[in-house]
């Protein structure tokens, strides 16, 4: 059974930093785009940050670049996001996916084909 897991969401306050991860089973995702989305009530899901299989390359929203670091790390935990200066408007619920088909990280969550749970992520003012 394929599963992701988020983990390290947590509540902490504006300006200060996060570092969520993202465990795998059920099969590796060497090969896959991975990437996070948010979440906040009310709201549609959001397309935060991306990296390829291939290449490596990586995608920021606007809202995050400069202070959001998406990264790989193995086989088992295949993503992690690192989240500096943080702002009450980057509270929502993150969530990790998986797409093995895509050249181009594509922005619309229903092109994603694998999902964790999402893990909270509250900044306070």
């Amino acid at each position: 059974q394929v599963q992701l897991v988020e983990s390290g969401g947590s509540l902490v306050q504006a300006g200060g930093s996060l570092r969520l991860s993202c465990a795998a089973s059920g099969r590796t995702f060497s090969n896959y785009n991975m990437a996070w989305f948010r979440q906040a009530p009310g709201r549609e899901r959001e397309f935060v940050t991306a990296i390829t299989w291939s290449g490596g390359r990586t995608y920021y929203a606007d809202s995050v670049k400069g202070r959001f670091t998406i990264s790989r790390d193995n086989a088992k935990n295949p993503v992690s996001l690192q989240m500096n200066s943080l702002k009450p408007e980057d509270t929502a619920v993150y969530y990790c996916a998986a797409e093995p088909y895509r050249a181009v990280p594509p922005v619309d969550p229903r092109e994603w084909n694998y999902w964790g749970q999402g893990t909270q992520v509250t900044v306070s003012s």
